[in-house]
């Protein structure tokens, strides 16, 4: 029997968690497979053995792996097929299949072009994006958010510069200084994060605390239950059964 694990990265921020098994819950609901669980990375349960565990005591015997990630980095090269291969020994007769993140796709691009929208902020002529990434040690994460931002200022035309919150350069800071130095009078930090948590919080406590000597800096919302983020991980669930 087809059993399908989600596997989220998980929070402290109980807000965040909640977040994820709310998207993932409404996918769910889209999936024509009789058992699906959700798990996490860490900070949260159940973890990736606890979700398979739950499975196989429900009958599975084809496990597909979905990656609830946005790109492919260390969680996805290194964590998750950590925990997976530990349990293809405690369960010698149960097949596993392995997904893909989301990646880079046009509709995401879309979904951060609403986001600048809703804040209902009118865009100045001098206005700049700052596309703001998680980051990682895998090279791939810094060319797909140059490619972000190269698609998204194509769709908005307003230059678009990319920074990272860990791992890569330019880091935010860097970012937000090149910025200042460019004396915008308005910058849009658009973060590309799926879900809100820590770093989502830490965007926020930033950019309230540059409002306070600097002006013009709009933070915007992040990609978040989105129908299409719902739509791209289903069409994943699927792909990684077939």
């Amino acid at each position: 029997m087809q059993g399908i694990l989600y596997v989220s990265h998980g929070s402290r921020i109980r807000e965040a968690t909640t977040e994820a098994i709310a998207c993932i819950t409404s996918v769910k609901e889209l999936v024509n497979v009789p058992l699906q669980e959700i798990c996490f990375l860490e900070l949260a349960e159940p973890d990736v053995s606890q979700g398979i565990d739950r499975l196989v005591k429900q009958g599975a015997t084809r496990i597909s792996i979905v990656p609830v990630l946005l790109l492919s980095a260390g969680h996805y090269f290194k964590d998750i097929p950590e925990e997976v291969n530990r349990s293809k020994l405690k369960y010698p007769g149960v097949t596993f299949t392995y997904g893909q993140p989301l990646g880079v796709q046009d509709r995401f691009t879309t979904i951060l072009g609403e986001r600048i929208e809703e804040t209902n902020i009118p865009i100045n002529p001098d206005a700049k994006i700052l596309l703001v990434g998680r980051g990682s040690r895998n090279p791939q994460t810094k060319i797909d958010i140059e490619n972000v931002a190269n698609k998204l200022q194509a769709l908005i035309n307003i230059p678009v510069d990319s920074c990272f919150l860990a791992a890569c350069e330019p880091s935010f800071e860097q970012g937000i200084h090149s910025s200042l130095r460019e004396k915008r009078s308005q910058v849009f930090i658009v973060p590309y994060l799926w879900f809100t948590g820590v770093l989502m919080h830490s965007l926020e406590n930033k950019v309230n605390e540059l409002n306070e000597t600097e002006k013009g800096f709009v933070l915007c919302r992040q990609l978040g239950d989105h129908p299409a983020m719902k739509t791209a991980l289903k069409e994943r669930v699927y792909e990684s059964i077939n």
